[in-house]
């Protein structure tokens, strides 16, 4: 994994900011990832996990994730935004109590969802599981 700046860093760089905390804003977003999440369930359910569904899977996951890193950093007092918020949530998850293992597949997820967004980018159903299992871990550890 590369070097990712540190909450710290993102603070003083202003990518960060210091907000007052906004608990009916941070309870609207793990409202929305749970519904995003037992909708991710019930489609899975349904169609199963093929290759061509594979990127949609990841950009779900990638959306409850990040909508429950926003939650707990509004809770907190702070808000992410420009360039580079994605990355300073992920820096923020470290707050969280994840492991460098687990910033390390949060920040290849973000990286593989700007790949499936802006180039055209595919991933395959193996892959699509793992991120699906982690999503489910984590959406039990942060909600």
């Amino acid at each position: 994994m590369r070097n990712p700046k540190t909450v710290k860093e993102h603070l003083e760089e202003g990518t960060i900011k210091k907000i007052t905390p906004d608990h009916n804003r941070a309870e609207s977003l793990r409202q929305e990832a749970t519904r995003k999440y037992r909708k991710l369930q019930k489609t899975i359910q349904a169609l199963g996990l093929e290759d061509e569904d594979a990127n949609d899977y990841l950009e779900d996951c990638y959306n409850i994730i990040m909508q429950l890193i926003r939650a707990h950093m509004l809770e907190q007092g702070y808000n992410s935004t420009g360039r580079g918020a994605h990355e300073a949530e992920i820096a923020y998850a470290k707050k969280l109590g994840l492991q460098e293992q687990e910033l390390e597949t949060l920040d290849q997820l973000r990286y593989l969802r700007n790949g499936i967004l802006y180039y055209g980018k595919t991933n395959d159903k193996e892959y699509a599981q793992k991120i699906i299992n982690y999503t489910k871990k984590f959406y039990k550890n942060n909600n």
